[in-house]
């Protein structure tokens, strides 16, 4: 077999700090096992679906907001497969089918990853699920992230942090709903008082109303008392940093006019938030993934819940939160950190936390998720040929629209204000084929692997990986 025969594999990333050291770990055993890959920004990736050679798109979600793209790369003859970016917290049923999947996306599937059973048990429930659709157990790429012979990877920024910072405790924000990077990607479009209109954001595209400004209100409660909580344990902990990450999708000048005010505060956004995890003493969130995360790492971690609502907290962001200590009031926050602090408190553990998690990710030891990926892709009979070429006017009607929608885009990335091309570059910064190559470094000293890689420039933040 010549690796020209078989399908690219096509990895978009968004949130490059989120996302990008776990999707090359899968580029990397995908070229290893003949894959050509094509991996980068989402955004310039889409600028050159026409131009790249058939093969298989992976997409992060399956929203009504990607139908015109999955419809393009279907006329282009890609094929997509996909996994649920925020399968691990998620709103109840209802609503989730609603907000993250669209009958007409999900059309276009080929090929379904989760997380793990809880992901599988809800897919298989929507009752628009195609017939004979494959969802298959593999667990994700970020799960490999955070399993404990991977930890070393992330060991010299450890360090680093630990230098820059010393003791801190670090804070994890998730406020885009209310506190976006530009307007349009919160739940509403805000106005100048900074209350919300009628017109919904992205994110808010596919809630009901009830749900959506319930969720609106609550978020903004809890964004209020983070706006208090930073300050109070800046006091309350005279010799610790507090180090405040915001969501990527967040607008930071709330956390900086903060910071102005203190002396041990400190806003950062940068890399992935894993080292920040291991460098921490603790972590303090609200219903946000990196509960998880830091649970699966063996950090311990607070959702502060001063402002509750039982549907929201536990119905909506329950797993982070219920594998982490939770502290209703700043008193018992203070309690939980001092004990966390002394020694006296490790990561929140017993039987029904690790059954949780059990549940919600699979591939938590033995091979690595991004290996049963690649070997779902195998199976398919993806590494033997390129998908089926598309007739000739569907083909050139797709590199017509993927040409318009491209031009378009652009279009709007250079308009005035907070644009496009500014949230792109906040999500996903200039990145050199050095960077990407010692990265691929580094799993390969852990994993004794990866000799054979290769990384060539493609265009603008995209890149070519293979062996």
């Amino acid at each position: 077999m010549t690796i020209s025969s078989a399908s690219t594999l096509i990895i978009p990333v968004e949130n490059q700090v989120r996302e990008l050291d776990a999707k090359l770990l899968l580029a990397c055993i995908a070229a290893e096992r003949g894959f050509p890959v094509v991996i980068g920004s989402r955004a310039f990736v889409h600028f050159e679906a026409a131009s790249l050679p058939r093969g298989i798109y992976l997409a992060k979600s399956m929203r009504s907001l990607s139908n015109s793209m999955f419809r393009i790369l279907r006329m282009l003859g890609h094929e997509i497969v996909a996994w649920e970016e925020e399968a691990l917290v998620h709103p109840p049923a209802d609503t989730y089918y609603s907000l993250r999947m669209s009958p007409t996306t999900i059309g276009n599937v080929s090929h379904v990853f989760a997380w793990g059973q809880e992901n599988v048990d809800l897919l298989r429930q929507y009752p628009q699920l195609p017939e004979n659709l494959p969802i298959h157990l593999t667990g994700n790429p970020r799960g490999d992230i955070l399993r404990p012979e991977m930890r070393d990877y992330f060991a010299a920024e450890v360090e680093k942090l630990r230098q820059l910072y010393g003791d801190f405790i670090l804070i994890n924000t998730n406020f885009t709903d209310v506190n976006p990077f530009i307007p349009n990607v919160g739940l509403y479009i805000p106005t100048k008082d900074g209350d919300k209109k009628s017109r919904r954001g992205q994110a808010g595209i596919g809630m009901s109303e009830e749900f959506a400004e319930g969720l609106w209100y609550h978020k903004k409660a809890i964004l209020e008392d983070f706006r208090q909580l930073i300050p109070a344990l800046e006091k309350a902990f005279p010799d610790m940093t507090i180090v405040v990450r915001p969501h990527p999708s967040e607008n930071f000048q709330v956390y900086h006019d903060i910071a102005a005010q203190c002396q041990r505060v400190k806003v950062t956004n940068e890399g992935n938030v894993i080292p920040w995890l291991l460098a921490s003493k603790t972590m303090v969130h609200n219903g946000c993934t990196t509960g998880l995360e830091a649970y699966a790492l063996g950090v311990p971690a607070i959702s502060y819940l001063a402002t509750f609502n039982a549907f929201y907290d536990y119905e909506f962001q329950g797993l982070p939160t219920r594998l982490s200590y939770q502290s209703f009031n700043f008193s018992e926050l203070q309690d939980t950190l001092s004990g966390i602090l002394s020694g006296q408190l490790g990561v929140a553990g017993g039987d029904e936390r690790q059954q949780l998690i059990d549940y919600y990710l699979a591939a938590q030891n033995e091979r690595l998720a991004s290996e049963r990926i690649v070997d779902v892709l195998e199976e398919s009979g993806y590494n033997q040929s390129q998908p089926p070429a598309s007739p000739i006017p569907v083909y050139l009607a797709g590199w017509v629209l993927a040409n318009l929608k491209s031009a378009l885009t652009q279009l709007n990335m250079r308009r005035p204000g907070p644009n496009r091309q500014s949230y792109h570059d906040h999500r996903f910064p200039e990145i050199s084929v050095d960077q990407i190559e010692q990265k691929i470094a580094r799993f390969g000293s852990l994993l004794n692997r990866f000799d054979s890689i290769k990384v060539k420039q493609h265009s603008r933040h995209v890149f070519r990986i293979h062996a």
